[in-house]
């Protein structure tokens, strides 16, 4: 089996201008990939290692990196409550430029929404609704609303 990093590269720039337009952030793909970095490791963080697992390789090469990237599988999972707390999180794995990335509360949650709405294309539904189940309340209704009609 050879590796075709050009290719992972390939398909990587493809999908992050896919998913910046998405976030109608067309001009500006890389606050696009942060968005995306930041979610994905707030996800990380509040889901089980095991889930965490099954969801990862269900994503392709790109994706796997992005959600790994830093990951340690030792860190304690994090409690969250409700969508505000999730949103406190993914900025807090944004950094510096948190507070122009995710501007506001609605903003910040329709980028989420968003970004499953993406994940979908590539996660099953199965997968999906097991991570569903360890979300907060409020949390798997911003998010899975109308992902499973």
């Amino acid at each position: 089996m050879s590796l075709n990093f050009n290719q992972y590269a390939a398909e990587g720039n493809t999908f992050l201008k896919e998913y910046a337009k998405e976030l109608c952030l067309s001009e500006d793909p890389d606050r696009a990939g942060r968005v995306l970095s930041s979610i994905l490791h707030g996800l990380r963080s509040i889901i089980s290692v095991e889930e965490s697992l099954q969801l990862v390789a269900q994503l392709p090469m790109f994706l796997k990196a992005v959600y790994v990237n830093g990951w340690s599988i030792k860190t304690n999972k994090k409690r969250v409550k409700d969508v505000e707390g999730f949103i406190d999180l993914i900025r807090s794995f944004n950094g510096k430029t948190s507070l122009y990335d995710f501007e506001s509360d609605e903003i910040a949650e329709d980028y989420i929404y968003s970004t499953f709405l993406v994940l979908r294309r590539y996660v099953s539904s199965g997968e999906l609704d097991d991570i569903r189940g360890e979300l907060p309340k409020r949390l798997k209704g911003l998010i899975f609303e109308h992902i499973f009609v």
